[in-house]
């Protein structure tokens, strides 16, 4: 096979993985869990013929140890599981869903990465797009999943694909069935699409085209917690540029303020909880997510070290996730806090293993942000733009956290594993960005 074609063929198929990664439950409604299985079975084997074939350069020091050591502790933790049956299937699907991240992370270049990531995140919202005008033009009422019975005449709003008011002006929930989903795959895209564009990437024009779109449907979603993760991402773009422009000898004042920043921020938020719930029109316990806490809390004090074992996705059929977590008829299957989640099924120790992933992957994406290239020991290169998407697209991944799981599973822990990989790779080579 010719080369220019084969790397066509791994850009098109890491595209193809990374729009079933952010829009998976798109064709779980659309295909059912079976036919979702299968798209993620092809994606599973062709990740593994990809690595086998290609064989792409990596060294064990370029490979991020903590990452080892979480997949080890999350395997580990079979055999002390309250669940293994669970556990065992939580255990494979984690898994099955690294694999297409180390796919990613070694077989593409940055710049491939990049343009991958940017097509899907495109097809995403061009098909939740044309989804919300085709069901409020031409269905005018709220629609369901194909190949679900649910049994009864009153469905929980949770349960519907889209409500059809994009002609009311939101929320909407585009093709992955969740305006929180969405609102965050918007700001994704939100950084994706800036960042193309300020690294002259893409054609002004079509690029200002899809960052206008990205910020409509971040916009039309009306999620309060992705509003607070694109604020999040726009104070580290601040100190980002700022860290940049002070240079590696003047950075203390950034630090300072950064740090004294957060603490006001984290201030703000526990004293004004009620006025911001108020001003996006949440609930005041949060859509259920304090109910959440406090149960997930309790829980996991019974087991405070090596939690219940580790199942990524709750498991509702065995105890004790079971009637754990439901609110108006809807069961979830997640703490909605990714830290809670770590805590409760692998405890303390896996609590500072995570923690030890997160905040070593942020500590490289900071330093390849701020600190100007080498090739050597007095020659610097440029800054460049895609140097702050690993820090950017890190942020919003840990603002999330706060209020979802997701960077545990899926697409948030794809793109967790992929910029552990690809930071750490990059810090091990003296070249810049693209």
């Amino acid at each position: 096979m010719p080369p220019v074609r084969s790397r066509f063929v791994v850009r098109t198929f890491a595209t193809f993985v990374l729009f079933t990664l952010v829009a998976g439950q798109f064709w779980r409604n659309l295909l059912d869990w079976w036919g979702w299985g299968a798209i993620a079975l092809v994606l599973l084997v062709g990740s593994i013929v990809g690595l086998v074939r290609l064989r792409p350069d990596w060294m064990w020091r370029a490979f991020p140890k903590s990452l080892v050591a979480f997949l080890g502790l999350a395997t580990l933790s079979l055999a002390w599981s309250f669940y293994p049956g669970a556990s065992a299937i939580g255990i494979a699907l984690q898994w099955a869903t690294t694999l297409p991240a180390v796919f990613l992370a070694l077989a593409l270049t940055w710049a491939e990465l990049l343009r991958a990531f940017s097509v899907a995140l495109r097809w995403v919202l061009g098909l939740s797009l044309l989804f919300e005008l085709w069901v409020g033009i031409f269905v005018r009422h709220a629609v369901l999943p194909f190949w679900v019975d649910y049994g009864t005449d009153t469905v929980p709003q949770a349960f519907y694909w889209s409500r059809g008011l994009l002609l009311q002006g939101g929320p909407i929930e585009g093709i992955v069935a969740s305006r929180n989903l969405l609102g965050f795959l918007a700001l994704l895209a939100v950084i994706v699409f800036a960042v193309q564009l300020a690294a002259g990437t893409v054609r002004r024009g079509w690029g200002i085209a899809w960052l206008s779109l990205a910020v409509l449907m971040l916009v039309l979603t009306r999620s309060a917690t992705v509003t607070l993760a694109a604020a999040a991402v726009g104070l580290t773009l601040v100190f980002a540029l700022w860290a940049r422009r002070a240079g590696a000898d003047g950075r203390r004042p950034v630090y300072l303020t950064a740090g004294a920043s957060v603490l006001a921020a984290a201030g703000a938020l526990i004293a004004f909880t009620p006025q911001l719930l108020g001003l996006f029109g949440k609930s005041s316990d949060l859509t259920g997510r304090f109910d959440i806490w406090a149960s997930v809390t309790g829980l996991a004090a019974q087991r405070p070290v090596q939690g219940w074992g580790w199942v990524s996705y709750w498991a509702p059929w065995v105890e004790p996730f079971d009637g754990l977590a439901v609110r108006k008829g809807v069961v979830y299957l997640q703490a909605h806090n990714a830290w809670l989640d770590v805590w409760l099924q692998l405890g303390i120790i896996g609590l500072i293993v995570f923690s030890a992933l997160v905040l070593s992957t942020l500590w490289r994406s900071w330093f390849l942000a701020v600190d100007r290239p080498r090739h050597g020991l007095a020659d610097k290169s440029p800054y460049t733009a895609s140097a702050l998407l690993p820090l950017l697209l890190l942020a919003a991944l840990l603002a999330q956290s706060v209020a979802e799981s997701r960077m545990l599973v899926e697409f948030g822990w794809v793109i967790l594993c992929v910029l552990a990989l690809m930071t750490k790779r990059q810090q091990a080579s003296a070249a810049p960005m693209p």
